[in-house]
């Protein structure tokens, strides 16, 4: 599991004992060469605006506070709004950045200024217009609750590098995710595959330190009377949450090694620190957490997500929409030079998403002063990628002039998870698990690979 996550490793166990999970695991496996070897999931969560950060509208200026007329809005659907809302084109200025020339707004000095390292995508869309749904569907491919999270596949596909760290580690800053636990839950996968959550207050990771008294040795005899009981019960019983514990007492058991080790940041150096913002308020919590992703990348942990909420601007979006750019901007970006100047990123895929995009159209909740947002949109929005095989200094898809939806390279969720799979050496149609009679993938019954993303 932990180490017996590894395909080699599960076959090693005996038919009998834990050995039983590896049947489950036969098809998992490593496809074709891969161009990746770890994913970093930046998950905004709330959804930003894509009009007011990649995607710059300047012919929406000539309807700025007018309605549309029906015959441009009659498919659309809001959460809160109503399709004859007026336009609000965004006041934030754009410009061309490196050689690519990718547009950024002003909001994004840090990730602008490494353009030519991003693929950026513009023609996102979902089919779920609800926060809750719509996370479920990007990190899980379904809006569905108890569907197996985008690590908990990949970590089933292709088990850890890592020995003593979860091969699926979930890190969090601002307000958290709507959708909560069930965005790294391992579904009807065998438990072990679910993401370790590490915590953004106080101590990462709870008992790390033994109680006074509790020497190495004494914690190693008493975790192999548990392991000795649990295992005659899976003997009996062949439960796959008997076989998960098991795993959590020798994992947390190599984490107390392990773990100190890698939250200790004190060994990096003042630039780096610096760098990723860890000496500013603003930035010091997403900050460290990318920093502590691309430890973690170090030292073999094959997915790590970092959430940051909210962004879900229905009201003040310009004064909220600065505040999480503050927070995270400088950071991702510093992400993006560390892993390169280790030579790592060509071998780390990162992802920056929301759930779905933001209206053209206004929500104005309280004239008179600066509190207009908007609503939920999931028929465009952008999301961009980097290292592990992307194609780098490019924009793909197109949105009309009023980025109500894509006119061209349309990129469905479906089509995004399949991307990354492929980068990873997965097939998408043959990484599947049998459960109550079908076989489930991450990508249900669709998705293309976006070519154009590839090296």
């Amino acid at each position: 599991m932990n180490r017996s996550l590894t395909r080699r490793c599960f076959l090693s166990r005996s038919a009998g004992g834990l050995g039983g999970l590896a049947l489950a695991n036969l098809e998992a496996a490593p496809h074709f060469p891969a161009k990746a070897k770890s994913v970093i999931f930046l998950f905004m969560e709330g959804a930003p605006s894509q009009l007011d950060l990649f995607d710059p509208k300047p012919a929406m200026a000539k309807y700025d506070g007018q309605p549309l007329p029906e015959s441009m809005t009659k498919d659309l659907r809001f959460a809160f709004i109503k399709p004859t809302a007026k336009i609000w084109a965004s006041t934030r200025p754009f410009r061309a950045y490196g050689q690519s020339g990718i547009e950024f707004s002003d909001l994004l000095p840090h990730l602008a200024a490494r353009a030519d390292d991003l693929c950026v995508i513009r023609s996102l869309h979902t089919d779920q217009f609800n926060h809750h749904p719509a996370q479920l569907m990007m990190v899980c491919g379904s809006q569905l609750v108890g569907r197996p999270s985008m690590g908990s596949w990949i970590l089933y596909g292709l088990g850890s590098e890592s020995h003593n760290l979860p091969g699926f580690v979930v890190l969090g800053s601002g307000r958290g995710a709507t959708a909560g636990a069930q965005l790294f839950a391992s579904g009807f996968l065998p438990p072990v595959y679910q993401g370790t959550a590490f915590r953004s207050t106080g101590d990462a990771v709870l008992h790390l330190k033994n109680p006074a008294g509790m020497t190495p040795e004494r914690q190693r005899a008493r975790l192999d009377a548990i392991r000795d009981l649990n295992q005659r019960h899976y003997d009996e019983l062949a439960d796959p949450e008997i076989a998960a514990r098991i795993e959590s007492y020798e994992l947390a058991f190599r984490m107390q090694a392990a773990a100190p080790e890698l939250l200790d940041l004190s060994k990096e150096s003042d630039a780096t620190k610096t760098a990723y913002g860890l000496d500013n308020d603003d930035t010091r919590a997403f900050g460290s957490n990318c920093l502590l992703a691309r430890r973690m990348v170090e030292r073999g942990v094959r997915f790590i997500q970092l959430t940051h909420g909210s962004w879900d601007d229905h009201n003040f979006l310009n004064r909220n929409l600065a505040k999480n750019c503050r927070m995270t901007d400088q950071p991702a970006a510093a992400l993006l030079a560390d892993l390169k100047q280790r030579g790592l990123l060509d071998s780390t895929l990162v992802v920056w998403a929301g759930e779905f995009g933001r209206t053209p159209f206004v929500e104005d909740n309280r004239p008179g002063d600066d509190s207009r947002g908007r609503d939920h949109h999931p028929s465009a929005f952008t999301i961009w990628m980097a290292g592990g095989g992307v194609k780098p200094g490019q924009t793909i898809g197109k949105t009309d002039d009023l980025c109500l939806a894509p006119v061209e390279d349309k990129v469905h969720i479906h089509d995004l998870h399949a991307t990354i799979l492929h980068l990873l050496g997965l097939d998408h149609k043959k990484l599947t698990y049998r459960y109550q009679g079908r076989d489930f993938r991450l990508t249900d019954v669709a998705g293309n690979v976006v070519r154009k993303a590839l090296t």
